[in-house]
């Protein structure tokens, strides 16, 4: 599966995927109900310590719940490598996409108050979103979306938004994403379909999806420092810094800013403000004494919607996605919400909720993504539940992170490295030009005092071309997505004049062709 750092991570709730895609999985667990002591929780303290000392990770906030009860609040490390200020409870993290069993608790939330309902035809509410096929686009509801079963590719639109557009253009070009899959039949993980629900739900309580945010969890629950707009986000004094990897160390890059797809991942909050709201999903929509969401509602969003998994082991079931949520059945009367969340640019979040034992534990990072929060996490369960951790996790899961940071694009060779010995076809002239595509919007491939540059986006921004062999150049693209050059593949049908390029970042569901206007 190709991985966008947007992305809930399956390896929250089953086990971690493996290259063939089969699950690693867990030892099936038998133990009774109990709730975390504090000798579990002393274990936890050298846990985080010691995880942190393995991958450097800068900085991390964990959070231990049950439904009456904050057992366990304490931050680790620093906000930002390099400086003094340290991370403690109230340090705001992004959530990346974390925010998605937060988003469907607010919809919960307007379902709850009969604004809106779960099988709402999202149309009804956006009048220029669009799917590819017109019964789909009449069809397709918020709980379609919410649990990643609309027919959109994987992680389709993400590069939509890499290359500029806001959060109107994207929703509008999801009418020209063809496909995967037919309608309501398979789980293909979406961040911009989760979205379009998140807006369609806002839009009939008539107002913006950050203020219904506001109005409808954050405020209720108390969350002071939650929020769905990155402004504030990075308004606040007592934030995290996102950091990436590079030549071994931790350092602040670029920061992510996720307000094109703000349900999908664009919240972010304390780890005492995800504590309280882990507090109220354990107390199915109440919070000390106080209805927050209806029963009724916050409990669809733990019922499986769709099998996002085949079961392998007769100890356990498949694995499921329900609204905004992973549910795994991890053994007899065992069953674990979660949700992990990440940016390559500088958030890594998990959270896991055993309803049964009631209890949550929750992990929040200023780092890409390496495995640090879910091995925090899922260690956490089998000490809980077994006494002991059943293996080493971090290994498993930052093998698995690390495959799925591999571009899918620029395989077949080394494209960062040009052919010395393989001149361009044609003379530069042949290459100039405008060219267009449905979904990525016009290009210009022009002509400089330095050689060939491609203009791509809305604005658009311009990236040098290198040239590597024949009729092949290669650039570095923009955004999250980004994991190296990218090959830009030009055709020219036997004529002087190129009648077509194929860019291998944007081609990864074959709509990555432009042709000569």
């Amino acid at each position: 599966m190709a991985f966008t750092r947007r992305s809930a991570l399956l390896v929250s709730g089953l086990g971690l995927l493996t290259p063939g895609g089969a699950l690693a999985k867990a030892k099936p667990q038998s133990s009774p109900v109990r709730e975390p002591t504090q000798k579990h929780l002393n274990e936890l303290n050298k846990l985080v310590v010691d995880v942190m000392k393995k991958t450097g990770v800068p900085g991390m906030s964990i959070a231990v719940v049950t439904p009456d009860r904050v057992l366990y609040l304490k931050g680790f490390g620093v906000r930002r490598a390099g400086a003094a200020d340290r991370v403690d409870p109230d340090t705001v993290f992004q959530l990346a996409s974390l925010s998605k069993p937060l988003s469907a608790t607010v919809v919960a939330g307007l379902v709850g108050d009969g604004v809106v309902s779960w099988d709402h035809p999202i149309a009804r509410s956006l009048p220029d979103f669009a799917m590819s096929d017109p019964w789909v686009t009449r069809e397709i509801t918020l709980r379609d979306m919410l649990c990643h079963r609309s027919g959109l590719p994987d992680h389709a639109g993400d590069l939509v938004e890499d290359i500029g557009y806001d959060r109107d253009e994207i929703m509008r070009r999801l009418r020209y994403i063809k496909p995967d899959t037919s309608f309501r039949t398979h789980y293909a993980y979406n961040n911009a379909g989760f979205s379009a629900a998140g807006y369609a739900a806002a839009k009939t309580a008539g107002k913006s999806w950050a203020d219904v945010c506001d109005e409808r969890l954050y405020r209720p629950l108390g969350m002071a420092s939650a929020s769905s707009r990155h402004a504030d986000f990075i308004a606040h004094g007592n934030r995290a810094f996102g950091h990436v990897r590079r030549q071994g160390k931790w350092v602040v890059g670029e920061q992510r800013k996720p307000d094109a797809q703000q349900p999908a991942g664009g919240a972010s909050a304390s780890a005492r403000d995800v504590a309280t709201w882990v507090r109220m999903q354990l107390g199915r929509g109440a919070l000390d004494g106080r209805e927050i969401v209806k029963p009724e509602a916050i409990g669809e969003t733990h019922f499986p919607q769709i099998a996002t998994g085949p079961a392998h082991d007769p100890m356990r079931g498949p694995t499921f996605y329900g609204l905004g949520w992973d549910i795994d059945y991890g053994g007899p009367a065992q069953v674990r919400w979660s949700h992990s969340g990440a940016f390559s640019l500088g958030a890594s979040t998990c959270v896991y909720v055993m309803p049964a034992e009631r209890f949550g534990v929750v992990a929040l990072s200023n780092s890409a993504p390496v495995g640090a929060p879910e091995t925090i996490c899922r260690s956490f369960l089998d000490i809980v539940l077994t006494g002991k951790t059943e293996r080493d996790w971090l290994p498993l899961f930052g093998e698995a992170f690390a495959k799925m940071v591999v571009p899918t694009y620029g395989r077949d060779a080394d494209y960062a490295k040009p052919l010395a010995s393989a001149p361009p076809r044609a003379s530069r002239a042949a290459y100039v030009g405008d060219y267009r595509n449905e979904l990525y919007g016009p290009i210009g491939i022009v002509e400089t005092a330095d050689g060939l540059s491609l203009n791509l986006g809305p604005a658009p921004t311009s990236y040098p071309l290198r040239h590597y062999s024949g009729d092949i150049f290669t650039f570095q693209p923009p955004g999250e997505n980004a994991s190296g050059v990218s090959p830009v593949r030009f055709s020219r049908n036997g004529g002087e004049q190129a009648t077509s390029v194929v860019i291998d970042y944007l081609n990864a569901n074959g709509q990555g062709v432009f042709t000569r206007n």
